[in-house]
């Protein structure tokens, strides 16, 4: 509650008409990201995605000696050029630096290009070759080896019969460079890592209808003097087992992420066949996460017996360094609360992109315990009087259960509600499905509660950080008991009274926009939903999209075409007549994963039965939007339609 002096300087207005310094632009123009953090010899880089330049991702790099010695950041390839790849179509793993050689993909015509940085003058050199057809040849987790003369990745080829092959190979940096194929015949790939002496190679793969964090196998394979790989032998992991993030110790000892028991816990496998496999640190916390983008790295190599790593236990992240000699783990205390894109440069530094709920996340950089320099992206400021902090909740839900979200409360500098009102609540569906919510500061959650909205972030059955148990709870259970948990967070903080009970919206993105539109129909809770590229037919999305989640729903509903009948039954499509309150969809029509006849289905059925919809359309956006101007219409829009629903007379 306010304090009485606070509740004087304000002024009492309805919930959701608040005016908000978090204007549409403003929250659009601070949703630029930070990831894929990497040292090289004398230079810290990293990924930076900009908004304001058409969703550009830009690779910048500064070198950082101390708190003094530092340079204020650069960017590191052409102001044409975006360093994206669409590999998986979630890409990821798009560069990588070998003393003055940067290494990337151009998203422009997916093809890997050479920059010295020494000399910037020089334009960049191709190293894969043109293609006729747009993005056929892709490129993702490039690895340059030890001595910088060799690159390693995952390549995707897809032909012109419409189908798509996966493996691993090997770019050499000759005169002419070459491009060859080390071992292929799985159906995915991940992590391809020479070991620091150049003789083995490490790598994971996988199988459909297996996604990464169903079950992965771990390999190691000899390289020849040629490059070619020799004698693989399998290390770890199975159907039933998920390998995650293998690397090299500075001692030439493998270690990796696994969760044969049930936790993604740390593991190092060594001697001559890599075969004396052991537990590092076990715990019922999770070390991994799920593999949706190339790159992805929660630990890294501190010294030879010191490795840093980023532990989530029941949602909430700490950085722990581990003692390797002595099994020993210490918290690495910071002002962050979420850490990612972990990198070292193995002389004690660590570097990665921290995040905390009331300011922007940012590229750290930590010598021991003091942090001696940091590279945000900018964005919205907001006082400490306006900002909303999460608090997370532990509620029931259905079979007796429990699940997981965070709670945002309105909260404005200038403006309180009437005491005997309660705020409408904005209920989020995270994507994935296997994925989970963030604390780290979200101007589109502060957008509403600065407004006077409620927000709560649901972390539903099926989500990570939970251990695989929870995860799994959702296999089989899609459209089920993720739409129970969000229903059921609503439910629980209106009986909490802390949401108005007649004034219940829920919003996703991807997954979280099926689980939006299954609880519009299924479920008599919400009065208005948002869909953000959601799918309303799992049947025709098991049949059209993209290899890489092609078998996805095998484990989420069943396997196709056996399970007919359950994708149906869990369709939104199918159950339109069920479906009577407003919904506003938005759509990327150059979307690969879902596409835009997925939302188009749906909008026709609530067409012919008279139910209110909006439909707004961005031609040049894929899965997940990226440019600001688009974002921007995107809120701007969402809130308009809330606020028509709902009565209210909207602030600034």
């Amino acid at each position: 509650m306010p304090s009485p002096e606070a509740a004087l300087t304000k002024s009492i207005r309805s919930y959701g008409t608040w005016e908000s310094p978090v204007t549409p632009a403003l929250a659009a123009s601070s949703s630029a990201r930070l990831g894929e953090v990497r040292f090289g010899d004398a230079l810290l880089t990293w990924v930076e995605s900009r908004p304001n330049e058409g969703g550009r991702n830009v690779i910048s790099g500064a070198t950082v000696l101390s708190t003094v010695e530092r340079q204020r950041p650069r960017e590191l390839i052409g102001e044409s050029e975006n360093a994206r790849n669409l590999v998986h179509e979630y890409g990821g793993g798009s560069y990588d630096i070998a003393g003055s050689r940067l290494a990337y993909v151009n998203c422009a015509d997916s093809r890997v290009y050479l920059r010295d940085l020494d000399d910037q003058s020089c334009p960049p050199i191709s190293l894969t070759p043109s293609t006729a057809r747009p993005h056929a040849l892709r490129f993702a987790d490039l690895t340059f080896d030890a001595t910088g003369d060799r690159i390693w990745c995952v390549h995707e080829i897809h032909d012109d019969d419409g189908s798509v092959r996966n493996l691993i190979a090997a770019i050499t940096l000759d005169q002419v460079p070459t491009l060859t194929t080390a071992t292929s015949g799985a159906d995915f790939y991940a992590y391809p890592r020479p070991s620091p002496d150049g003789r083995h190679l490490a790598w994971t793969s996988w199988n459909q209808p297996n996604m990464p964090w169903d079950g992965t196998e771990l390999w190691v394979a000899q390289i020849e003097e040629s490059g070619n790989l020799a004698n693989p032998v399998k290390v770890a992991g199975s159907r039933h087992e998920s390998i995650f993030q293998p690397s090299w110790s500075p001692a030439g000892d493998l270690v990796f992420v696994s969760d044969a028991t049930g936790w993604w816990n740390l593991y190092r496998a060594s001697g001559p066949d890599f075969d004396a496999v052991e537990a590092l640190f076990e715990t019922e916390a999770e070390f991994g996460e799920p593999l949706w983008q190339f790159g992805t790295s929660t630990y890294a190599f501190l010294a030879p017996d010191r490795i840093i790593a980023v532990c989530r236990v029941s949602g909430t992240q700490t950085l722990l360094e581990l003692d390797l000699s002595t099994g020993s783990a210490r918290e690495v205390r910071t002002r962050y609360s979420s850490f990612n894109s972990i990198a070292s440069d193995g002389c004690g530094r660590v570097a990665f992109v921290g995040g905390r709920p009331d300011s922007h996340a940012e590229v750290a950089v930590l010598q021991g315990d003091e942090q001696i320099a940091s590279f945000g992206s900018g964005g919205l400021d907001l006082g400490e009087e306006a900002i909303s902090l999460p608090v997370q909740i532990e509620f029931p839900t259905t079979g007796g259960d429990k699940a997981f979200a965070w709670y945002y409360a309105p909260k404005s500098p200038d403006f309180e509600a009437p005491e005997d009102e309660l705020p409408p609540l904005i209920t989020m569906s995270h994507g994935g499905p296997t994925a989970a919510t963030s604390t780290d500061f979200r101007a589109d959650i502060q957008f509403w509660t600065t407004r006077g909205f409620a927000v709560v972030d649901v972390d539903y059955r099926g989500s990570t950080g939970y251990g695989r148990t929870y995860r799994e709870r959702l296999n089989g259970m899609w459209g089920v008991y993720d739409v129970d948990d969000c229903a059921a967070a609503a439910q629980y903080l209106a009986t909490e009274r802390l949401a108005d009970p007649g004034r219940l919206a829920i919003r996703g993105r991807s997954a979280g926009g099926f689980t939006t539109l299954c609880a519009l129909t299924f479920r008599d809770v919400f009065v208005v939903g948002a869909s953000y590229y959601g799918i309303a037919d799992a049947e025709v999305l098991a049949k059209e999209t993209h290899k890489f989640e092609a078998r996805y729903l095998d484990g989420l509903i069943g396997p196709y075409p056996e399970a007919t009948e359950i994708y149906r039954q869990r369709s939104p499509i199918y159950s339109a007549t069920d479906l009577s309150c407003p919904v506003i969809f938005f759509q990327g029509l150059e979307d690969k994963v879902v596409p835009p006849d997925q939302a188009e289905m749906m909008i026709e059925a609530m067409k012919a039965r008279g139910i209110r919809y909006s439909y707004v359309t961005f031609p040049d956006e894929q899965h997940g939007f990226r440019r600001a101007s688009n974002i921007e219409k995107s809120l701007a829009t969402e809130l308009e339609f809330f606020a028509e629903v709902f009565g209210l007379q909207l602030g600034r």
